[in-house]
This record gives structure tokens, sequence and C-alpha cells, in this order.
């Protein structure tokens, strides 16, 4: 019986739009296109404008990779940050990444968690992507982390905290700075028995040493201090307040390591009818939008996030342009919001 010797259609695909077609598209060389994809700062506005709308009207996909080849540069940053359910660090990485999208940048986030192994998985990752910076919200304190970045090459910029040694540059406010500041304030509002309630990581520890570090030079006795080792969103600030009252204590004023800490320990001083700031004051820190959008407003400290992002762009941009930076650490400073709850 002879063979059936159909064959089955072949699928076709279009032609893949080339360099060529957007240039013929857009009136102008090849060479221009490469120039508004690679440095676009390097054309006009308008010469980008069109040279963008050919790309839109071919469907041409820009090969980054083989320009980033070609110049020594990915134009890829990532931003490290331990957990995406903390949104303190949200106007910082949204800021930057939309300064640095007109300079054809593209930021990615890498999950780091709290624990040093972790970070040290997602550097070695990053890193081996070739990016042109990494955005660090959280120092990495393990020397062998510390040592790889510094040899990468690669733009390191630690926010969020003024490390006396930066890795290379740092943008951020100091830690024990803002505690003295806080120590400051409860004694200007007449409190004299504060509780610290502060997680175990770096900075908490460091706002901390500020605070008592300020009452030992008044000559003053020593703050409560809670110190929880579990990490920051793991601590209950109603079973803490809890524990502190049930021993038999008082406490004046409750100074928390984070604005949703203080809101727990709101919720419990008013559960066992004391009043706020009447009986208790509570004081927060991160100045995080949907907790001061409660009843009660909270006293709290503001960081301006979105500025620690620009100056972050401009100096990964003034990398870029093979300038340095006046200044390896950037102080954007902090502002004590004093509100209702102290």
């Amino acid at each position: 019986m002879p063979r059936d010797r159909r064959t089955r259609p072949t699928r076709t695909t279009p032609p893949v739009p080339t360099l060529a077609d957007v240039a013929r598209i857009a009136r102008v060389s090849t060479a221009t296109i490469s120039r508004a994809l690679n440095k676009p700062q390097a054309v006009s506005v308008a010469t980008r404008l069109r040279v963008q709308q050919a790309i839109d009207a071919s469907g041409y996909v820009p090969n980054l990779l083989a320009g980033g080849l070609a110049s020594s540069r990915s134009r890829l940053v990532a931003a490290l940050v331990p957990a995406i359910a903390t949104s303190m660090f949200n106007q910082t990485i949204e800021s930057m990444a939309l300064a640095l999208a007109s300079a054809g940048y593209l930021v990615v986030l890498g999950l780091t968690g709290y624990e040093e192994h972790g970070a040290a998985g997602t550097v070695d990752a990053l890193l081996a992507r070739r990016p042109d910076a990494l955005i660090l919200t959280r120092s990495p304190t393990e020397p062998q982390i510390r040592r790889r970045l510094r040899a990468s090459g690669v733009t390191i910029i630690e926010t969020w905290d003024l490390p006396p040694r930066p890795l290379d540059v740092a943008i951020g406010f100091s830690h024990e700075r803002a505690g003295r500041a806080l120590a400051d304030f409860v004694l200007e509002r007449g409190y004299r028995r504060p509780l610290l309630i502060t997680h175990g990581l770096a900075r908490g520890r460091t706002r901390m040493q500020g605070f008592m570090a300020r009452f030992r030079e008044r000559g003053l006795r020593a703050p409560f201090c809670d110190l929880c080792e579990a990490l920051p969103f793991a601590i209950d600030g109603r079973a803490r307040l809890g524990m502190f009252l049930d021993a038999g204590r008082r406490a004046d004023v409750v100074v928390c390591s984070s604005d949703s800490l203080a809101q727990e320990v709101m919720m419990e001083a008013l559960a066992r009818g004391l009043s706020v700031p009447g009986d208790l004051g509570v004081i927060g820190f991160g100045a995080n939008e949907p907790v001061l959008a409660t009843a009660l407003p909270l006293t709290t400290v503001r960081i301006d996030g979105a500025e620690i992002g620009r100056r972050a762009a401009q100096v990964l941009l003034m990398r870029s342009q093979g300038r340095e930076p006046p200044q390896r650490r950037i102080d954007v400073g902090f502002e004590i919001l004093a509100r209702s709850s102290a």
C-alpha cells in the first residue's frame, strides 16, 4: 500500500524586526538608534521620541545585553530588601526606579531575608548577572560578604544607614543620633520612666544605645529595655507590654522600634483601661502612613525614603558619566513627628 506522503503544514513566523528596520522607519542611521538606546542622554528629546515611535511601529525588541557587553554596562540595578512585607523601603525603591527609568535602567528586587546566609546567596546570584549597582537596604555584617561586594567592582550603595566605613557609598541617617534625639524628645515632654521595646537587629540596638547614652549623660535613671531577639515582624507588641505590666512595673512612655509595634502597644494599653497619652505615651518609628492614619495619630520618626532613592539614582548616574559623588556618606537626616500619642 503506498505511503501517504502528505506533509504537515509548516508553521511560518514573521521576520524578526531588526535595528535597520527601526532606522528606516525613524529615518536616522543605525548608529543613532544605538545611541538612543544605550546613551539616551547623548541624543535630543525629539530624536528619542522618533526612535521610540519607530520601535513601537516595528515591534523591535532591543538587545540590551549586547549593548551592555559592548559598553561594559548592563543598566540593571538590583535593590536588596529583607522582605516585601516591610513597607518601610517602598518609597526608596519606587523613587529610585522612576529616576533611573528615563536613563534606560531597570531596577529589579532581590529578597535577602534577615539572616546573613540568605543575603550571601542573593548577593552572589545578582553579582553573577553583572548589575551596574547593588542597592542595599540593610548593610551586611559578615566579612566574607563584604569582601565579595568590595571586590565586585560594582557600585554598592548602602541605604537607610550611615556606617563609618561604607563599602562604597552610604545614603541614610545616623541611628545613634536618632536614638539620642528621641531621648531628648521624651525628656522635653516630661517623661522620666520610658520603656524601650526593640528588635535585636543592629539598627534597633544602635537607636536603643543612643537613647540610653543620653539618659546617662543627663544623670537619669536608666530606661527599661525590652530587647527582643525575634525578627521585627514577629514581635507581639501587646504581649510585650502585657508582660511588663503584669510584672508590676510601670512606665510613662513606650518607645518602639517600628510603627506597627507601637500600634500593638497602644491596643494593649487601651484594652487594659489605660489612656494614651494620659497614662502612657507611645512612640513609633518609620512614619508608616497606614499606621499613622489611625484614630489616635502616632508620634513617630519620619525618614524621607523617597529622597534616599533619588540620591541613590543621582550617584549611579554620576558614575555612568565617569564622575564621582562629592561625598561617600550622604546624610538625609530624620524628623520626629509629634502627634497625639505622646
